[in-house]
């Protein structure tokens, strides 16, 4: 009930500076019972429920999300030849069900989340266990009926919002540290329109945080901050996926084209497949790298596929086995990240998408 409480309140408090400091103070309250909510107090005997620990298999993972007989069963069979129990009527799928592709030599884990009910977030329905999954993914598809897809997604993204789950975002440029002593100390880098330090305070002691290091270096909000402050928050690509689109016009189409993060699809007719699968890839931002024994032809069937970010030669030897960097004595790369090829380079030089390498052990 509390929850209900504090939105009611904040809905009825008129946005002006002036209220700006009671506002954060709600937003902080706000945050903290929510997450009081998806954690489960007490054991962890009851928390998982069945059919929701999905084994993490391939070099990415993407959730489809979205409410009951949009067609994300239909699409992941489609997609992924794989059976998920498909009806013309709400709630079908209860458990995840996963299904994997390859895509550009890359495996890439689907799950077909159940759908994500209004209140997942309140605790309700099968959501807090779905929404632990949808944390672990690395690309969301928010699956939408074309018909109705304005409501639908303020309402999935709402919830996703509510589980700390940042979507098509970056983290705030906020730097956070805690300190022993020495109270709070406050600077920001750039005009703020909204916090100021007293509402910085406010917000950190309802953390009951009173010595600790702010820096703001971008013009942040309460949100901004609580995320920072919550720290269990985690940022994720997102693709709407707009389904049904054989029951629309071309105009339609059109407008619907210019929307960002969009992909217009016909689950059952597989239209537009290629289009959505390529954007996955975009979003994904995977790193293939092709290996090449001695003497021998690369290997361009199974790359080695890496995360962007973390794609130097020593992720590469961990991807492979632990004990690789140790015997690692060099490494020849040939591709787009090297002057001339090949090229020796040690454990730190950074690869790009499609290089060849060879190791030379000690």
């Amino acid at each position: 009930f509390s929850v209900i409480a504090k939105n009611i309140e904040m809905a009825r408090t008129q946005r002006n500076k002036a209220t700006a400091h009671h506002l954060g103070l709600l937003k902080a309250r706000l945050a903290k019972l929510r997450r009081e909510l998806i954690t489960p107090k007490g054991g962890s005997a009851g928390a998982t429920g069945e059919g929701f620990d999905v084994a993490k298999t391939g070099d990415a993972r993407i959730g489809f999300v979205g409410f009951p007989s949009v067609g994300k069963s239909t699409l992941l069979s489609n997609l992924a030849g794989v059976y998920s129990e498909v009806a013309a009527y709400e709630f079908t799928t209860l458990t995840t069900v996963p299904g994997v592709i390859r895509y550009k030599g890359a495996k890439i884990q689907l799950l077909d989340l159940p759908g994500i009910i209004e209140g997942a977030k309140d605790g309700k329905g099968r959501g807090r266990q779905v929404i632990a999954v949808a944390r672990t993914c690395n690309l969301i598809l928010i699956v939408l009926d074309v018909l109705k897809p304005l409501g639908h997604k303020k309402l999935i993204e709402h919830e996703l919002e509510g589980f700390g789950i940042r979507l098509n975002k970056q983290p705030p440029n906020i730097g956070f540290k805690r300190k022993d002593k020495g109270g709070i100390n406050f600077t920001a880098t750039c005009a703020q329109s909204e916090l100021d330090g007293d509402t910085v305070k406010s917000i950190l002691a309802e953390y009951k945080i009173h010595n600790a290091d702010i820096t703001l270096r971008s013009d942040s909000t309460a949100d901004d901050l609580i995320d920072v402050v919550e720290g269990n928050r985690v940022y994720i690509p997102c693709i709407y996926v707009l389904n049904k689109i054989d029951q629309i016009s071309i105009e339609e189409l059109d407008i619907i084209y210019k929307v960002p993060h969009c992909v217009p699809i016909s689950a059952h007719h597989r239209w537009n497949f290629d289009d959505l699968l390529e954007k996955m890839w975009d979003y994904l931002r995977l790193v293939r790298i092709y290996t090449k024994p001695k003497g021998q032809l690369p290997d361009y069937t199974s790359p080695v596929v890496l995360p962007d970010g973390r794609t130097a030669v020593e992720d590469f030897c961990l991807k492979i086995h632990k004990n690789l960097i140790k015997e690692l004595k060099y490494a020849l790369v040939w591709g787009a990240s090297v002057k001339h090829n090949p090229q020796k380079v040690g454990k730190d030089h950074v690869m790009n998408d499609e290089d060849v390498i060879q190791l030379v052990k000690k």
